[in-house]
């Protein structure tokens, strides 16, 4: 059937949409503002609330439990969902969450193949690299390549395992806990979580990184 009659307009402008997520998320915005239907100051409410109130430190705390506290991390890692919920962490993009614990012969990376799954409750809003196209592809095909441009360089021993969050369950990485923590406080222990140690693209900083003391 030929697209070259007047009704052909939503197909030329599904053609210019732009192809970064960011750009395109951008571009929304924009459009629904214009239209009425989103409020700017609302919009940056919420975005601060998941970036940076919301956000990882709620995911920081949840590893910072495991680490403190073994009977907790048995439970984060037999049911996550419970786990996080006990802690007042859950929610749309949340429901469903598997926790990963990584250790000296594994490491756990995420990522989501179609779109950009994240669980935002614990992680706050996916960063941009998470929702591109290269991530999502250069991942599944070159882990380790991958981690080494974030810096994390493993051993050759190490198994890499690759999870693809989905709609229906969201993960959570466990990272190892760094040496020179014994007897720091749950607060004190969040403080080294970062949000790429719990998606798999960064290890836990150490206190001397964090510069941080119990």
């Amino acid at each position: 059937m030929s697209h070259e009659h007047g009704n052909d307009t939503p197909h030329r402008e599904h053609s210019h949409v732009p192809p970064d997520p960011a750009l395109r998320v951008q571009a929304l915005e924009s459009l629904l503002t214009r239209k009425g239907l989103v409020d700017p100051g609302a919009l940056e409410t919420i975005i601060d609330t998941y970036a940076n109130r919301v956000g990882p430190r709620n995911g920081a705390r949840v590893v910072a439990r495991s680490w403190a506290n073994p009977d907790y991390r048995q439970w984060l890692l037999d049911d996550a969902t419970a786990a996080i919920a006990h802690l007042g962490y859950e929610g749309r993009q949340g429901e469903h969450m598997v926790a990963l614990e990584n250790t000296d012969s594994v490491h756990n990376l995420v990522v989501c193949t179609l779109c950009s799954c994240y669980p935002w409750t614990v992680l706050g809003i996916p960063p941009g690299w998470y929702k591109s196209e290269a991530y999502r592809a250069r991942a599944v095909r070159e882990p380790r390549a991958v981690l080494e441009e974030f810096g994390v360089r493993l051993d050759d021993e190490v198994e890499v395992r690759l999870w693809d969050s989905t709609a229906e369950i969201r993960y959570l990485v466990i990272p190892q806990r760094p040496a020179g923590t014994h007897g720091w406080t749950e607060e004190a222990l969040a403080t080294l979580v970062t949000r790429d140690s719990m998606v798999g693209t960064g290890l836990a900083l150490t206190p001397e990184q964090a510069g941080d003391a119990p």
